[in-house]
């Protein structure tokens, strides 16, 4: 049996060959992620599969879908993740080849209530981890890893017999043709189809196609796990100027731009314009809300403040929920009230029958989006999203800050904007409206506009997003004169991944 793991091993000792290393910062709020080699080895996988064969065995449950992306050494990781696995006594259901939501299709399709994805996501690589669930369609949350990373880094796995692997082919094909039955269009269409040389690409051409779509460009779509232009992440810019350089170039009526892991979804539209998540999810709340009337829309705190005000919404009689930033939380809110969907600024987008299982899908995201297009066949995306009361949103922007620091940071940012809401202070000459502070702390004005800072759930970031009403000027200046110098004075805070 495995020794507890240590934390104080180093690569090329005799230790690091026998012994499990584990850093107990892999454990985050909803999933687990490390660099590989430095913060965890194969036997500290291992280990990991350990503790989470024995904590579902607490839960009641021992049969478990496993799948990983496409990294050098994703296949390794789930590997000696499986042994650990089998040697907690679990029925282990290995996929092969996947992404995230077709490892969560898995569960339905094999009938296995529990889940373990070997992703790094978008991560750079040099990174590796695993989104976890026992309870379909739901992954874990704070407690669930809390548990889990007690049971590992104390060592206090239990060791069953009865554990078994399968090897189960067929399941790629399944959720494709799954996937692309959820729209059947009548309406031509041109579509980019972007993967960012992620495990996506694999996948999502195909399914596109099988929708009724033209794929007039794969960019991207080759597996390369060096990522060799950039990091496969239709939340940075990057990704989406190469996608809107596409859509001209192609003639395309949109470019849809899918995750390293494929449970994301981001869109350019036909002038070549991004659109960020949350606004797409706003249109398709607008859709969903017409055939569906009184329905509730989750949305997370680095949203939209449209969502609030859109007079389409409370036309339909709409409700929106403003929760918690993460795939987890916002998967588990719509779950919990029964949301007709959830949609998160991070290209997240979870729905709940009809048109989807609950979980977090790109290519489910991609199918409501060409759905709502072919229910408009006189109107573009472009013409679409400018039917949009106008707000002017940033990026997503995360300047670099070391996970032992990044919730204190935040904490005192949080302090700092409650005791200045209290003495009745302004942002940029604007009176404070109020404080939310589910998720961080996102702080409301008087004229709708807003500036959200928070800590970052699986990297060693804290993340910023604000939004103007009043012009895409005073957005910037929302950020450049009052959320990044406030950060500047916590010397914890270091250098932005990228800026406005």
């Amino acid at each position: 049996m495995l020794s507890a793991p240590r934390a104080d091993l180093t690569i090329q000792t005799p230790d690091y060959e026998n012994l499990p290393l584990v850093r107990a910062t892999g454990f985050r709020e909803y999933d687990a992620r490390w660099l590989f080699g430095s913060e965890i080895n194969l036997l500290g996988v291992e280990a990991l599969g350990l503790g989470l064969g024995t904590y579902i065995h607490e839960l009641g449950q021992s049969k478990i879908v496993v799948g990983h992306d496409f990294r050098s050494y994703s296949q390794s990781i789930k590997q000696a993740l499986t042994l650990g696995l089998v040697a907690a006594g679990c029925e282990v259901l290995d996929i092969g080849l996947a992404v995230s939501p077709m490892a969560y299709f898995a569960q339905f399709d094999l009938d296995a209530p529990c889940v373990a994805m070997v992703t790094a996501s978008h991560n750079e690589n040099g990174w590796t981890g695993v989104k976890m669930g026992a309870q379909r369609p739901l992954t874990f949350g704070p407690d669930e890893m809390g548990r889990l990373k007690e049971i590992v880094l104390g060592g206090k796995w239990v060791a069953r017999p009865g554990g078994s692997l399968t090897h189960v082919p067929g399941v790629a094909e399944r959720y494709i043709a799954d996937v692309s039955s959820r729209t059947a269009l009548k309406r031509p269409l041109k579509v980019v189809c972007a993967c960012g040389n992620g495990t996506a690409g694999a996948f999502a051409p195909e399914a596109l196609r099988r929708m009724g779509v033209e794929v007039v460009y794969e960019m991207d779509c080759t597996l390369d796990w060096t990522f060799p232009r950039y990091n496969p992440n239709p939340e940075d810019h990057e990704m989406l100027q190469a996608m809107a350089e596409a859509v001209r170039e192609h003639g395309a009526d949109l470019a849809l731009g899918f995750d390293g892991d494929g449970d994301r979804c981001g869109v350019v539209d036909d002038t070549g314009q991004e659109i960020f998540a949350d606004k797409i999810g706003l249109m398709l709340a607008r859709d969903l809300s017409a055939l569906n009337p009184n329905a509730t829309f989750i949305v997370d705190v680095k949203s939209t403040g449209l969502f609030a005000t859109d007079e389409v919404l409370a036309a339909n009689g709409a409700k929106t929920v403003y929760w918690k930033t993460g795939h987890s939380y916002i998967k588990r809110k719509t779950a919990e009230i029964g949301a007709l969907a959830g949609f998160e600024k991070s290209g997240h987008f979870f729905f709940n029958a009809p048109f989807g299982r609950g979980y977090d899908c790109g290519l489910t995201a991609a199918a409501a989006i060409l759905a709502m297009l072919d229910r408009n066949p006189d109107k573009s995306l472009s013409q679409l999203k400018d039917a949009l009361p106008v707000a002017w949103t940033s990026l997503t922007m995360s300047p670099h800050c070391a996970d032992e620091a990044k919730y204190q940071v935040v904490n005192r940012i949080v302090a700092e904007y409650e005791a200045l809401a209290k003495a009745g202070g302004t942002l940029l000459g604007r009176a404070i409206t109020e404080v939310i502070t589910v998720n961080g702390v996102r702080v409301a004005l008087e004229d709708g506009s807003w500036v959200l800072v928070r800590a970052s759930s699986n990297k060693p970031e804290i993340v910023v997003v604000v939004e103007s009403t009043r012009s895409d000027d005073d957005m910037r200046d929302l950020f450049r004169k009052e959320v990044k110098p406030r950060l500047a004075r916590h010397s914890e805070v270091g250098n932005y991944n990228q800026e406005i």
